[in-house]
């Protein structure tokens, strides 16, 4: 096992999950900003900002605006050779539609990547994070209007053009096939803004599982992003021919439940809709007969696929695959199969796999399996792994110690797997661990679901003094990047 020279080690963040401040600077409301907090259980629930006595937790966060540059030092302290941010839209077209951007916000992503570069520390963007700006939303419901296309691009030139010498590495939209996991109600708000009319005008809190979408208007809505973004990709290159503009999937493994052949094919039919459908559109630059086929079955009508949008595709294919990963999952045609537990997971339980607290399941060996996979499929384009993690439940003890080797369990065989896999041939860029630094999540709200290695004193009532200290995996994380994942010990 055995890491290339120069691989990027680090860690991975959202702005709507760490920044706070959420009104300052000229910045609007985002999607997030909208959201209450669930638990593992209850799904998250849109709330209209009025209410005034609700905890929206994405409002303060882990307040990294004030305090970008402690949590930078720190990080740069373990090691870290990049780190991958995004840029909340809202701050710098704040309602999405403006004539010129908000100058503060600008700076102030000018300043974050100023200190990543003081301590040699490579940015990595993401440009749309889940962050719409909330305006896009209520005025033509996200990316189910085309006019989102041309506000995307124009907030994207804008970014390219001001830190064309600061940032190389850049991410379209992030986990952009969560537009497909209607059924869990998260899916198409958090990937194209989208929200049904029934609860953008309630008067009342929905959850997310009372929300039903119209599937025709999401893969509409899904194809003006691939528009979005192979236009966005075309600029990127004309502004800078170095930059690295890569796509991001939610990934994962996903194994057929038993070797009955209706399994194996409803697995691979799993694999297509789950990650490729969107990963070959843009990394090829095209749909398939194999997209229109899927489409066809889902009932879905293509002619949204013009002509002129194929040769866009064709024009701007992403530079390099990045996914996350999390855990595996199995699918089987049984509907009394176990399925798993907890928020965003949809499959069949593995009984060869142990869980998290949040019901996901681990499983190092699905890395392995799936980097070979996408190598095997897209063979000249690398890859990397941009979220990867373990949230769980953290116990400071009476001297301010927090033992989490739990994480570290988690994160070794992860890395280990990693490097059989480049072994294997993988052509994989850089690892970026998800939240190295406590930070709401983005699936339940909670900030009780710790990723970090870093510890922020903020809990689920508010309360907490924003305070950072070292987990065990700090030093941890340390030694691995120190010795270019050579001591996992």
């Amino acid at each position: 096992m055995s890491f290339p020279e120069g691989f990027y080690w680090g860690g991975a963040l959202a702005a709507n999950q760490c920044e706070g401040a959420y009104l300052e600077d000229g910045k609007e409301l985002s999607v997030p900003d909208m959201l209450l907090g669930g638990d593992v259980n209850t799904p998250r629930t849109f709330c209209p900002q009025t209410v005034e006595t609700a905890f929206y937790p994405s409002h303060e966060a882990v307040d990294f605006y004030h305090n970008y540059k402690e949590d930078i030092k720190l990080l740069a302290e373990m090691g870290f050779k990049m780190l991958r941010i995004s840029i909340n839209w809202a701050r710098i077209y704040p309602k999405g539609n403006e004539e010129e951007p908000n100058e503060a916000g600008l700076q102030f992503y000018d300043n974050v990547f100023d200190e990543c570069r003081k301590y040699g520390i490579e940015p990595m963007v993401t440009l749309s994070h889940y962050e719409m700006p909330w305006d896009m939303v209520v005025r033509h419901n996200g990316f189910e209007s085309r006019e989102a296309i041309d506000e995307f691009v124009k907030y994207a030139t804008t970014c390219f053009k001001r830190y064309k010498d600061k940032v190389k590495y850049w991410l379209t939209f992030n986990e952009i096939n969560i537009a497909l996991f209607a059924e869990i109600g998260i899916g198409p708000l958090y990937g194209l803004g989208m929200i049904p009319k029934e609860a953008l005008e309630s008067d009342r809190p929905v959850r997310f599982d009372e929300f039903k979408y119209d599937m025709q208007k999401v893969f509409e809505g899904l194809h003006n992003e691939f528009v979005a973004s192979a236009l966005a990709v075309k600029a990127a290159h004309e502004i800078n021919p170095d930059f690295m503009i890569g796509n991001m999937i939610a990934g994962g493994a996903k194994y057929p439940l038993t070797c009955h052949p209706k399994d194996i094919l409803a697995a691979q039919e799993g694999v297509f809709e789950g990650f490729d459908y969107c990963g070959d559109v843009m990394v090829r630059g095209e749909y398939s007969p194999q997209h229109l086929a899927f489409l066809k079955k889902k009932g879905i009508d293509p002619s949204f696929i013009t002509e002129e949008d194929k040769q866009i595709l064709k024009e701007g294919p992403v530079d390099m695959y990045t996914f996350s990963y999390y855990s595996s999952d199995c699918v089987t045609t049984n509907p009394d199969a176990e399925k798993t537990d907890g928020n965003m997971s949809t499959g069949a339980k593995n009984p060869y796999l142990k869980a998290s607290d949040w019901g996901w399941l681990i499983d190092p060996d699905g890395m392995r399996w799936e980097l070979n996979r996408l190598t095997g499929r897209y063979p000249h384009t690398p890859i990397f792994i941009v979220e990867n993690g373990f949230g769980a439940f953290d116990t400071v003890e009476e001297d301010g110690s927090i033992h989490d080797t739990y994480r570290i369990d988690y994160f070794r065989p992860h890395i280990k797997a990693m490097g059989e896999a480049i072994d294997d041939g993988v052509n994989l860029l850089g690892y970026t661990t998800w939240g190295p630094i406590d930070i709401v999540s983005a699936g339940t709200g909670q900030l009780a679901k710790r990723y970090g290695f870093i510890y922020v004193d903020k809990h689920d009532d508010g309360s907490g003094d924003m305070a950072r200290s070292k987990k065990d995996s700090f030093d941890w994380y340390k030694k691995v990047i120190a010795s270019n994942g050579e001591d996992l010990d």
